[in-house]
């Protein structure tokens, strides 16, 4: 099916079923341990081995020699596999470093070997028996001492400008022009990176933690040479990944090479929390220069976002300005993208890539123009608020309620009883401040794939590789079937996962619950479609309801149109140019109240509020927790979050759950979500937009904000440690 025009009437708005906040249908299976993740397979694995792997200790370099005889005669171990005995080996189009190092050393932890034993206790022992000597060769690991060598990216669309920036800024009544950082972090989802590998016949099975099915399969495939056919990718359940389990990374590999060095058994590996840190992916530091120039009215009429970053060779930017080309009108404006090479860990998405670290800088800056012009930040938001695309006007918003989100936002949270200077307002020893900002994700779609059929029974059974990392997509994906083939929920299986199953969308990039839903509706359609003219049905006028096929005055059960071979249908949701045409985003606004000790610049949250408009709603439940996760986690952006580089050795000091600082459930109060009632018939045929990433954006300069507004400490450099508030306060 090709969604090339705006949708119109169909099933998904009867909202039997889609809308409704129904339990997540995997539930029970998670709260009772009886879902299988990927290190837990001994339902298909019974007879594992278990892998170790061992990282790189320098950062930039190369490897002069290993000795593996200590490790190899060691208790249990059954093989050791380094790049000399590895075989030839590729590299995958979507990794910046390959999987396994040798002899090049490209970043602190790179895999070096993987140690495989009878045991997890005798592989790891084993690794500390591995002699490895290197040459270490001098590396870039500090972004701000780099930023003079930061060059302008090859790929993408790294600088705009639209108007005349320079001219209009110097004539601005009201100017800002400020330096704000962001630092690395870390995804750390509860589950590591984590395989079970086994090999047949010259075929290799991979149970994973992944996001993406098809892209691993094409990972695989690059990386050991070998035929997409014979490789088959499941990943069922998924203990959050946050972006850094896009692609496979080292423990597919190490672990699909260790199961082929021992003939086959399968081989159990999971990554260790530092590893998780130091080998797999992170969201990289950035620096970020905002200038807005604005009218004394407050309208904007110069805007501009420069930003740099740092990655590996061969990798990409953060992506910062993004935001900033959409969110507010401006008739002159420039954006800048700027790469720096750096030798950490390869820097790569993370939750809302871009948006969550470039509104931490623009949504902090527009504060500080709405200080200078004395005017509520609502009302400056509102007053520069435009439904078309900045930057190429001609584009309009397919739908964009920013403005309704800010006033419903504003009314709930109670906003009218800020004290708008700062340090004013006390309870106890707490000075108590509130502070808002604007939140903004672009709106992508992605190509996906179903399979739906009927059985004899009437049970409806829908299979695609679409993954569940704790989304819901299970959920989502049951209700699309029940409202379209007019069934209860339990009448419907959800298979999910698996790369034998039809392409989707995948999870990443808040595309996954629009995108993968559009394709089960695309077969969901075709279903309908062949059932109709099984039946003789007039396919116009048909009508699925109640387990039931209706035309005119006749009714059939969808088990009776089964029939004893059942009937399925396959398609594909393929999005065509409707995002040239319309300018495609998600909106909301988040308002928060925090508390600071002046004695010890404690910094507390006291509240959050958040109001969103996302198109349709698939299940306010799960997308109510997508939210509550993603404003906890721009908390722990705001306030926390920091892997610290060592610049001498190029890796993470902090590469634990001890010392890298995430919100625990005492950081966080009580957490208002409001949907604003919103259609979006250019998104999909869903109607709908994706939700998880957009509860992340904006609500870490939030906080920053109200901090200022209650002690009045503007603190330009994430997160906001008490350390800094203390050395500002008065």
């Amino acid at each position: 099916m090709k969604f090339d025009t705006p949708a119109t009437a169909n099933p998904t708005d009867r909202m039997k079923v889609l809308g409704k906040p129904l339990d997540r249908v995997d539930g029970k299976l998670k709260t009772t341990g009886t879902a299988h993740y990927a290190y837990e397979r001994n339902d298909v694995a019974p007879n594992a081995a278990y892998g170790y792997i061992v990282g790189a200790a320098i950062a930039k370099g190369r490897i002069e020699s290993i000795d593996t005889a200590d490790a190899k005669a060691a208790p249990g171990v059954l093989a050791v596999v380094t790049y000399e005995n590895a075989g030839k080996l590729g590299k995958a189009k979507n990794h910046t470093a390959r999987m396994l190092a040798g002899p090049e050393v490209q970043h602190y932890d790179q895999a070096v070997a993987v140690v495989v034993a009878e045991t997890f206790e005798q592989a790891r022992a084993a690794t500390k028996l591995l002699r490895v000597n290197y040459a270490r060769a001098k590396g870039n690991f500090d972004l701000a001492a780099s930023k003079a060598s930061a060059t302008k990216p090859k790929s993408g669309n790294p600088d705009t400008a639209v108007g005349d920036f320079a001219g209009a800024f110097a004539k601005a009544a009201v100017q800002v022009d400020e330096r704000y950082t962001t630092p690395d972090q870390s995804h750390m989802m509860m589950e590591p990176h984590s395989t079970t590998a086994a090999w047949k016949d010259g075929k290799l099975t991979l149970w994973t933690s992944n996001q993406m099915i098809a892209w691993a399969v094409s990972d695989m495939s690059e990386t050991l040479l070998l035929p997409k056919e014979n490789i088959h990718v499941m990943s069922p359940y998924v203990g959050g990944g946050f972006g850094s389990k896009l692609w496979v990374r080292s423990d597919a590999v190490m672990a699909a090479l260790g199961s082929r060095a021992i003939g086959g058994r399968p081989v159990k590996l999971a990554l260790a929390r530092p590893q998780v840190m130091n080998n797999t992916t992170h969201r990289p530091a950035t620096i970020q220069r905002l200038r807005i120039g604005a009218q004394k009215d407050g309208k904007i009429t110069a805007i501009a976002h420069e930003s740099w970053s740092g990655d590996l060779p061969g990798g990409g930017p953060e992506t910062a300005p993004n935001a900033t080309r959409l969110l507010y009108a401006g008739a002159n404006r420039m954006t800048a993208t700027r790469l720096a090479v750096l030798d950490l860990p390869e820097g790569n998405a993370m939750r809302a890539p871009g948006e969550a670290v470039g509104l931490l800088a623009l949504e902090a800056a527009m504060d500080e123009l709405a200080e200078k012009l004395k005017m509520d930040p609502v009302q400056l938001r509102i007053v520069n608020d435009t439904q078309v695309d900045p930057e190429k006007p001609s584009r309009q918003f397919s739908q964009r309620d920013l403005v309704g989100c800010l006033k419903t936002g504003a009314e709930r949270f109670g906003w009218n009883k800020r004290n708008a200077v700062p340090g004013q307002v006390r309870d106890g020893r707490w000075l108590v401040g509130m502070g808002m900002a604007s939140a903004f994700r672009d709106n992508v779609t992605m190509k996906s794939g179903a399979r739906v059929g009927i059985d004899k029974k009437g049970v409806v059974t829908v299979a695609t590789d679409m993954t569940d990392i704790g989304t819901g997509s299970y959920t989502i994906i049951g209700q699309t079937v029940a409202e379209m083939m007019g069934v209860p929920m339990d009448k419907v299986v959800v298979l999910l996962g698996d790369s034998s199953f039809p392409a989707s969308s995948g999870s990443g990039g808040q595309w996954g619950g629009n995108s993968s839903t559009a394709g089960v509706y695309a077969a969901c359609m075709a279903l309908r479609d062949s059932v109709a003219r099984k039946l003789g049905f007039n396919s116009t006028d048909v009508v699925f309801e109640d387990g039931k096929v209706k035309s005119g005055n006749r009714s059939v059960s969808l088990a009776e149109a089964a029939g004893d071979a059942g009937i399925s249908a396959e398609d594909t949701i393929e999005f065509g140019d409707l995002t040239k045409t319309y300018a495609q985003a998600t909106f909301g606004a988040h308002f928060v109240e925090v508390g600071v000790d002046p004695a010890t610049g404690e910094i507390r949250v006291r509240r959050m509020s958040g109001a969103f408009a996302a198109g349709r709603i698939l299940n306010p439940k799960s997308a109510r927790s997508q939210v509550i996760g993603a404003m906890t986690m721009g908390v722990g952006a705001a306030l926390m979050e920091d892997a610290i580089v060592d610049t001498r050795f190029g890796y993470f000091v902090n590469h634990d759950l001890a010392e890298y600082h995430v919100p625990a459930h005492a950081d966080i109060p009580m957490q208002d979500v409001f949907f604003m009632d919103e259609l979006d018939e250019k998104s999909s045929p869903m109607k709908a937009k994706g939700i998880g990433e957009l509860g992340l954006c904006g609500v870490g300069a939030a906080i920053a904000n109200a901090v200022y507004n209650a002690c009045g400490v503007r603190i330009r450099e994430y997160p906001l440690t008490l350390d800094k508030v203390i050395g500002k306060m008065a």
